[in-house]
């Protein structure tokens, strides 16, 4: 067929429409709550944050939106068809709070100077963007040695219990605008059913949720308040690039423990991410999602921004919607030229976060959902094993929470309690690589590949002697194993390596010797 006679594809459609708001919506959140974060609660200087931080952070999706859109169409184009979903992209929401918490706000209090704080954060940033650019030219070959349930499996245990339980708690916390919204949302996009006006459920969903919330404020009839406050100038603060970073290289350098592993997740995801798309149709590269991710990272490093980038979990979801490259465009353009100007927290501000919630369970749903449809049902057990350790990153975060409400931290814990919430930090830290293993071991067993589990097993003993999975620190960080008081480690390490020396020893035992024993 010649390009004269070859049919125009439509690379958007009236799908476009739900996805937007479902990605956008989501993206903006994160940008309100790094501005909380930094201003209410290390109190950061608002101009800094608003005018520098998010900017730079917002420029990276705005790169990463556009090169997914562009990838896309690409794809459409050499396929020849209409139905491609673009990859969603964002702010990684994990870094978000690991270097809020691990990176810039112990630079603060420690030196009470924000703007070396803010010149750490960006070249964490670059240094995550930099081992992401490595990283990502292993990514086809670790999609194709992997099985399909554990690379579904460790983003499904994200997806129902951080993903869609968290929102669903704020849901249940301003029940009449989030039950109501959720029910606009399920109807019109679970149920398939047309809504009046032929609206876009996610759009229909937040609207009517917004105007109970504001209604119920202005009759005075109580109810949960809106947390976030609406900014009522517009200043245009264009991200410009800046080596101001490299000034702070030394102050940064103890910080990479920190911030590394989770460049290594997001990497883990982003292939992750690429398997659910294939899943459904959308063979995308790996090495192009996932070098995509990294440039985004180091360019939004370089002009300030202060948290990595990342494909979205959710690729399903949205196809679900009948999304397809419309809506990461759309994205891009209003969340990074909004937080040029300022429109982000103004949007932001109006929308109350039990209207906006009923969106992410929707996609933690499609995400898990997928995961079971997707995979072998012989696997079924390998997706299940992945969520245990989401579990225990879900109770450390819920357990933190009640914590700091009555103004103790976990160091105040003691005993028992202290020794649970010892093992919850093991097992919760790492916790996607984590599921990852788990998945792929289950998986192996069941085919009776047992060496190659054994393989696995050895692989997460070495692992666990570094903190990549299963840290004993507080934050997540790397560790030297000479260097780590507590025996916890070592013995999990050891505990790994035996469990692989049982798979090879198996391994030489046919099945049949094996029933026969048994």
């Amino acid at each position: 067929m010649t390009s004269a006679s070859r049919p125009r594809l439509r690379w958007y459609a009236a799908g476009d429409v739900n996805a937007f708001f479902g990605l956008a919506l989501d993206n903006l959140t994160q940008l309100v709550i790094l501005s909380s974060l930094l201003i209410g609660l290390f109190k950061f200087p608002a101009d800094l944050v608003l005018f520098r931080m998010i900017p730079g952070t917002a420029l990276g999706v705005l790169v990463g939106d556009l090169a997914y859109t562009w990838l896309a169409v690409k794809l459409a184009r050499r396929t020849g068809r209409e139905d491609v979903t673009a990859m969603p992209f964002g702010i990684d929401t994990p870094s978000l709070f690991g270097v809020v918490f691990g990176v810039l706000g112990p630079v603060m209090l420690l030196t009470h100077d924000p703007h070396l704080a803010w010149r750490v954060g960006m070249g964490v940033t670059v240094a995550m963007g930099g081992v992401k650019l490595l990283l990502s030219l292993g990514g086809d070959w670790v999609r194709r040695v992997v099985p399909r349930a554990a690379l579904l499996g460790s983003i499904a245990g994200v997806a129902i219990l951080l993903i869609a339980f968290l929102p669903a708690l704020k849901i249940f916390a301003d029940p009449l605008v989030g039950l109501v919204s959720l029910a606009v949302l399920l109807v019109a996009l679970v149920g398939k059913r047309s809504l009046p006006a032929r609206l876009p459920g996610a759009f229909a969903a937040v609207v009517v949720g917004t105007a109970i919330f504001w209604g119920r404020q202005g009759l005075g009839l109580g109810g949960p308040g809106h947390p976030v406050g609406a900014i009522s100038t517009l200043t245009l603060t264009p991200p410009l690039p800046t080596l101001a970073w490299l000034d702070a290289l030394e102050v940064t350098l103890p910080y990479l423990s920190v911030a590394i592993p989770f460049a290594l997740a997001t990497i883990i995801g982003g292939i992750d991410n690429t398997e659910s798309a294939i899943a459904v149709g959308d063979e995308y590269r790996t090495r192009d999602i996932l070098l995509t991710e990294a440039v985004a990272t180091v360019i939004a490093g370089a002009c300030g921004g202060v948290i990595q980038n990342t494909p979205y979990i959710g690729h399903p979801a949205y196809k679900a919607m009948g999304a397809r490259a419309g809506y990461t465009l759309a994205t891009g353009l209003v969340v990074g030229v909004g937080a040029m100007v300022g429109v982000v927290a103004l949007l932001v501000g109006l929308l109350p976060e039990a209207a906006v919630a009923p969106i992410l369970v929707f996609i933690g749903l499609e995400i898990t959902a997928q995961a079971f449809l997707a995979s072998p049902a012989r696997h079924a057990p390998a997706v299940a094993i992945s969520f245990l350790p989401a579990v225990a990153t879900l109770l450390l975060i819920q357990e933190g929470s009640l914590l700091a409400s009555v103004g103790k931290g976990f160091a105040d814990l003691g005993g028992e309690a202290r020794a649970v919430y010892q093992t919850l930090l093991i097992l919760g830290n790492g916790f996607i690589l984590t599921a990852l293993l788990w998945g792929c071991t289950v998986a192996f067993i069941i085919d009776g590949r047992l060496r190659l589990a054994g393989v696995v097993f050895a692989v997460a003993s070495v692992a666990t002697l570094f903190g990549i999975i299963h840290s004993p620190l507080p934050n997540g960080a790397l560790v030297w194993p000479w260097t780590v008081e507590s025996t916890i480690p070592a013995v999990l390490a050891g505990s790994y390596g035996v469990v692989a020396g049982i798979c090879w020893l198996l391994g030489d035992v046919s099945p049949g010797q094996t029933r026969k024993s048994a």
